[in-house]
């Protein structure tokens, strides 16, 4: 076999079992089907054509053989896809049988758990009395802006059951089976692997980079705690009063101009008038909250796409949110989610390598990297011109300047809290993969969970208790939460280079081609500093984030007042089609896609919503 046969044949051999996981990780996810066995054995079938030593050798083998190649054009096409799989491999690569056990133990183990959290009910106390079942969003979504404060507490108290019960079902023996693994592979623990793994760097300079982040943004962080206690009691420290204590208020206020019936018009123009293009992708949406679905939003892509010999192959993206459409701020959670995760979406159509090993969201992709360009574009939902723009109540009014003066006068305070929430995951799951098994009891990881949010938040326990975030619990996320605050650096430096040489953001037609050139088009062929420095001409650095959190509320209004400001002064774009096709599903039941236009799947979907919640 050639070296360009080879490249092409792993190609396809990969994308069969890519694509067979992929959808039942779908299905099961989404609640539509009860086949994890099967999807935990095409989990593993796919962990164990990554996992394969052997491959490693044969591609090295490959590789030289590519290197001999006489046509230069053939040579290096060649060359870039077989080092891009190489790299995929060495990412993946287990190479003792003890290993291979323990890994496909893990995937059977955490696919039980999986099922059993599935039928783990969670409830809450609403203003009535009356017991209320509550996913994860809708339950972080009470906390936030429900203004009965027993109703915050009860809410937040189904949070700590839900790690208690984790605790003492299984989460525990998941740790035990997670480091013994890692130990396998020479690592100390299973978050020193998860960190070379994903972001291909040590825990030690991982934590030069969040240390470092912590100091600056400590006294700024203590000092917003203060002056809330300060003015409105030590008792808006208590987490199920935090959040709303700043911030509740103004979402409700903010509520009618960010109905969750327009997200996806929202989403369309905003990205649409961006220039962003999907490049033919299909994408599949399933954004409403029901009972048996991931409480937690995702993309995942079944099929990546590549250049497949001279062809493109489009991609399949599935992305999801679990918006409750009557509950208060469930709009703005909803336009969040369908541009956090539509970002991911936007980033996975326009890979245009070779190979599909550079357009998946698997190591060795970066998960910074990853969240980067999510980030970025769910970024633009707190830009005041943004809002002027698109929050919009019934009668087409757009939001007064005050609520988002409110917004900015009681979030900005606690952006180094906001930042510092994603910090302490990763404090806390480097302590928790530091204990011995014997220290492993929930006594103990209760304690240290409460003791590191003490720590970072300043908070006796989180608004979001630790063991809540689902993130945890998942082979492919569990000891990377780390790439969000990452990916938020990157996030920050982005956008000062895009408002320095562009002059704004929202609706600015050149962001997305230069997105899809620098950030997108050759995925993990390229590091995450390269693809900033690509476009910014700067080393990844986290100065501009750590700048955000420092800025005051009336420096940070100033300078919105200016983005509000140079709307009068500039023409606003047409909006491109995204060049998608595009479906939005409840599970088995399409409620709306644009095989007419655009505009005919907003319509149904909003036609939907109404019918379904009477919003």
């Amino acid at each position: 076999m050639t070296p360009t046969e080879t490249l092409n044949t792993l190609n396809h051999s990969y994308l069969a079992i890519h694509r067979k996981k992929e959808d039942l990780f779908w299905s099961t996810y989404m609640g539509t089907s009860d086949a994890h066995d099967q999807s935990a054995q095409a989990q593993t079938e796919w962990t164990n054509y990554l996992s394969n030593p052997q491959k490693i050798a044969d591609l090295k083998q490959a590789i030289t053989e590519a290197e001999k190649l006489i046509d230069p054009q053939e040579r290096e096409s060649t060359l870039i896809g077989l080092q891009g799989w190489l790299a995929m491999f060495q990412a993946h690569a287990i190479e003792t049988p003890e290993g291979n056990q323990l890994k496909e133990k893990l995937i059977n183990f955490e696919a039980d758990l999986f099922e059993k959290k599935q039928q783990h009910v969670m409830t809450y106390h609403d203003e009535k009395g009356n017991e209320v079942e509550g996913s994860l969003p809708v339950l972080s979504s009470v906390i936030r802006t429900n203004d009965n404060e027993q109703v915050r507490q009860s809410a937040h108290q189904a949070l700590m059951d839900l790690e208690q019960w984790l605790l003492h079902n299984g989460f525990l023996d998941l740790v035990k089976l997670r480091n013994q693994f890692a130990r396998t592979l020479g690592f100390d623990s299973f978050f020193d692997y998860s960190v070379v793994k994903t972001e291909q760097m040590t825990s030690e300079q991982l934590f030069t980079i969040l240390d470092d982040f912590e100091q600056r943004t400590r006294p700024n962080h203590q000092n917003s705690l203060d002056n809330l206690a300060k003015e409105k009691g030590e008792q808006a420290l208590q987490a199920h009063n935090f959040p709303f204590s700043f911030a509740g208020d103004v979402m409700r206020q903010l509520d009618p101009y960010v109905p969750f019936s327009q997200s996806l018009r929202r989403w369309v123009e905003s990205f649409g008038r961006l220039n962003i293009d999907y490049s033919g992708a299909e994408l599949t949406l399933d954004l409403l909250d029901r009972k048996g679905k991931y409480q937690n939003g995702f993309c995942h892509g079944p099929i990546p796409s590549f250049i497949d010999q001279g062809n493109w192959i489009a991609a399949q993206v599935n992305f999801t949110s679990n918006a409750k459409p009557d509950q208060v701020g469930s709009g703005y959670d909803g336009i969040n989610t369908l541009f956090h995760e539509g970002g991911h979406a936007a980033h996975f159509a326009n890979v245009k390598m070779n190979s599909p090993c550079f357009s998946q969201e698997f190591a060795p992709t970066s998960m910074a990297y990853a969240e980067t360009q999510s980030m970025f574009c769910d970024s633009l939902l707190t830009d005041a011109d943004w809002l002027k723009q698109y929050a919009k109540n019934a009668a087409g009014e757009a939001v007064p300047d005050t609520i988002i003066k409110q917004m900015i006068d009681s979030r900005q305070p606690f952006k180094a809290y906001t930042e510092r929430s994603i910090l302490v995951v990763p404090y806390f799951e480097r302590a928790l993969y530091q204990l011995s098994d014997d220290e492993l009891t929930p006594e103990t990881v209760t304690k240290l969970a409460r003791n590191m949010e003490q720590r970072i938040l300043g908070l006796a326990c989180s608004p979001r208790p630790l063991m809540a975030i689902p993130h945890l619990l998942s082979d492919e996320s569990a000891c990377s939460y780390q790439g969000y605050l990452l990916a938020h650096m990157a996030v920050y430096q982005t956008r000062a280079y895009f408002t320095r040489t562009l002059g704004y953001l929202t609706d600015n037609t050149e962001i997305g081609p230069l997105l899809a050139k620098h950030y997108w088009s050759r995925g993990n062929h390229l590091s995450h500093n390269q693809t900033i420095e690509s476009l910014t001409g700067e080393r990844f650095n986290a100065k501009y984030l750590a700048d955000a959190c420092n800025l005051s509320a009336e420096d940070a209004w100033k300078i919105e007042q200016q983005k509000i400001a140079d709307l009068s002064s500039r023409k606003r774009s047409d909006v491109a089609p995204l060049n998608a096709r595009i479906k939005v599903v409840d599970g088995d039941t399409v409620i709306s896609d644009n095989l007419v236009s655009d505009e005919d799947l907003c319509r149904r979907f909003e036609t939907y919503i109404a019918e379904e919640y009477g919003c």
